[in-house]
């Protein structure tokens, strides 16, 4: 059936971690750019684990006692049977598990992401080919304008203006969208001048003052 891209809040969410090598890294990046307070145990850690901020480092081997107070975990240790002993141990608990190279075990997938700003882009093959997924990723990743997070942020200051002069979410959608495509056209956000002739035309009345 695939699996349903669902995007969460993990901004202060309790996450774990277990594993210290460069796939156990791999998770860790792309998760801190979503702000949770992680935790990583495993008897070693690779250099650049060490070195990372934000985080709680356990020298220690797996125990079950970690699994306290977790939003999700990750499995990514080298050891298989540990890594399904953890999956079990969630299931159990109904904490969301992803376990490295085990896609049978694993409750939720890590997609091929880009992210700019607030713009994340997931992308997944349901496990079946995270080459393709990766070339995806770097397809799209090209079609995305560097100043995205810019044009996000204009976008969403015109919410309110939206709310105000529409009635219709249908015409509140309709001027959020020309005001997206003139925004691409122009490679840029639109001064106000340019703004409020957008909502002048989507609203049908001319010239007159706003």
């Amino acid at each position: 059936m695939g699996y349903f891209p669902f995007f969460i809040e993990l901004a202060d969410q309790e996450g774990l971690i277990v594993g210290g090598g460069v796939t156990a890294l791999r998770k860790l990046q792309k998760l801190l750019l979503y702000g949770p307070r992680l935790t990583v145990a495993a008897p070693e850690f690779c250099p650049e684990i060490q070195n990372t901020l934000g985080v709680t480092l356990l020298r220690q081997p797996f125990v079950d006692e970690l699994l306290d107070g977790k939003s999700f975990v990750i499995a990514a240790t080298d050891d298989p049977a540990l890594n399904h002993r953890i999956s079990l141990l969630c299931g159990r608990r109904k904490i969301p598990v992803n376990v490295v190279d085990d896609k049978e075990a694993c409750t939720f997938l890590f997609p091929a992401l880009v992210k700019k700003g607030e713009l994340s882009i997931g992308i997944s093959t349901g496990g079946a080919s995270p080459s393709a997924a990766i070339y995806l990723k770097e397809r799209i990743e090209a079609l995305v304008p560097d100043n995205i997070e810019e044009l996000l942020e204009y976008l969403e200051a015109q919410r309110e203006t939206a709310r105000t002069f529409f009635a219709e979410e249908s015409c509140r959608k309709a001027f959020l969208k020309e005001l997206f495509l003139l925004c691409l056209q122009k490679e840029r956000t639109l001064n106000q001048e340019e703004t409020e002739q957008v909502l002048r035309n989507c609203a049908g009345i001319g010239d007159r003052e706003i």
